[in-house]
């Protein structure tokens, strides 16, 4: 009488591979939060840097003339790196290992340069006093009564969140899923099939296990 002995189902690599970042989930959460914070820091940053940064009063002749400045007028680094800061939140799923964590502290990067770039042109009138030149025909001439509207740290606040999003993947982006390898496992070359031997049941079951005919049709 044969006797056959009983394999267990083996592993494929894809799900070995997809197990870690199905089976966490801080993976989980810290993916759905950094691409939240990075989508809307990014699309904060570049609604303000549309807005009013600014305005003051400048003296020409015949009286004074009220001037206004956008926050591109004021400063182009937050929009600019908003836009960077978004692409390498989407190069995150793309590369792997060492690529993500430089990718991931791109991102962070992109953020902090966007909150100091904000801040600082809060109170930076060069805009003002170069519209105030042009218009009084005196490169010398100055701003008055300088002020400022609160769209300069409302962009701090999306840079904020940019940066948050590159913490979150420096420090959870190892469990997160990655395209390059999703595309590598479906696109590689399968491997040769093994050699079965007929007269050793076990490796009939893994072959069929594995999707192969044991025959070699």
């Amino acid at each position: 009488m044969e006797y056959v002995t009983a394999v267990p189902h083996p592993r494929t690599d894809a799900a070995e591979s997809a197990e870690p970042a199905a089976s966490s989930p801080n993976g989980r959460r810290s993916l759905a939060v950094a691409l939240l914070c990075g989508a809307a820091g990014a699309a904060i940053a570049l609604l303000a840097s549309r807005q009013e940064w600014c305005s003051g009063v400048a003296a020409v002749a015949g009286g004074k003339l009220p001037l206004t400045a956008k926050g591109s007028d004021v400063t182009g680094v937050p929009a600019a790196l908003a836009i960077v800061g978004l692409a390498a939140l989407v190069a995150v799923f793309a590369v792997r290992k060492v690529g993500r964590v430089l990718v991931a502290l791109l991102l962070a990067l992109s953020g902090a340069g966007a909150v100091a770039a904000a801040v600082l042109g809060a109170g930076d009138s060069a805009a003002l006093d170069e519209k105030a030149g042009q218009a009084a025909g005196d490169a010398s001439a100055t701003i008055h009564a300088l002020s400022n509207t609160a769209w300069p740290y409302v962009s701090a606040v999306g840079g904020a969140l940019i940066l948050i999003a590159g913490i979150l993947a420096v420090v959870y982006g190892a469990a997160w899923p990655s395209m390059g390898g999703r595309y590598e496992r479906s696109g590689a070359p399968k491997s040769r099939r093994k050699a079965v031997d007929p007269e050793r049941p076990e490796e009939l079951w893994k072959a069929l296990d594995r999707g192969e005919d044991p025959t070699g049709a």
